[in-house]
């Protein structure tokens, strides 16, 4: 155990504070937090690594080392498919109504993500990830925002019922960990 520890898994908790609290349009919240720690991070990390070798993209691979050398990650993911009612047109249908009978029909599922997705919920997914990130940075926390640990957290089935995920891994140590990256 290290002496940061108890600090990290306060860290996160706020975070997920933040994610919790963001806006969301109409005030209808839909998001999803899981923290990993420990064994998890361990799994979501050999699984980014699985998808990446799988999929021929190495910035998965490059991202799931990021993960095991890690703290701890946030993931925060949305129910994009429960639309507002408000018939703007912005996930490309006509009405809330006819998105939701397209995703009856023939959804898009996986991978990495599914869809068609209410733009207001992936409004208010990219406002909570934000507010989580913000928050890690005002604790002094290295962090990165990754999609690919999002990807992983959907492909693990840790994301009940979300159609789109992000993940936020932090660190605490004397440089980052999530800058000067090589993918491959």
């Amino acid at each position: 155990m290290k002496d940061t520890d108890e600090a990290v898994r306060l860290a996160i908790s706020l975070m997920a504070v933040s994610a919790r609290t963001a806006p969301k349009g109409k005030g209808k919240d839909s998001i999803v937090n899981r923290t990993v720690l420990n064994a998890d991070r361990s799994l979501l990390s050999l699984e980014m690594i699985r998808y990446g070798n799988e999929h021929s993209q190495p910035f998965f691979v490059r991202d799931g080392k990021n993960i095991a050398a890690s703290d701890a990650c946030l993931l925060i993911g949305a129910r994009g498919y429960e639309p507002l009612g408000l018939n703007c047109h912005g996930c490309g249908f006509g009405s809330c109504a006819e998105m939701e009978a397209s995703r009856d029909r023939a959804p898009v599922k996986g991978p990495p993500f599914a869809g068609p997705n209410c733009i207001i919920k992936m409004t208010d997914l990219g406002i909570a990830v934000g507010s989580a990130a913000k928050t890690a940075s005002l604790l002094n926390l290295d962090n990165r925002i990754m999609y690919t640990a999002g990807v992983a957290g959907l492909s693990l089935g840790w994301m009940e019922s979300c159609s789109v995920a992000y993940g936020i891994p932090v660190s605490v140590t004397g440089k980052s960990i999530f800058f000067d990256r090589p993918v491959g």
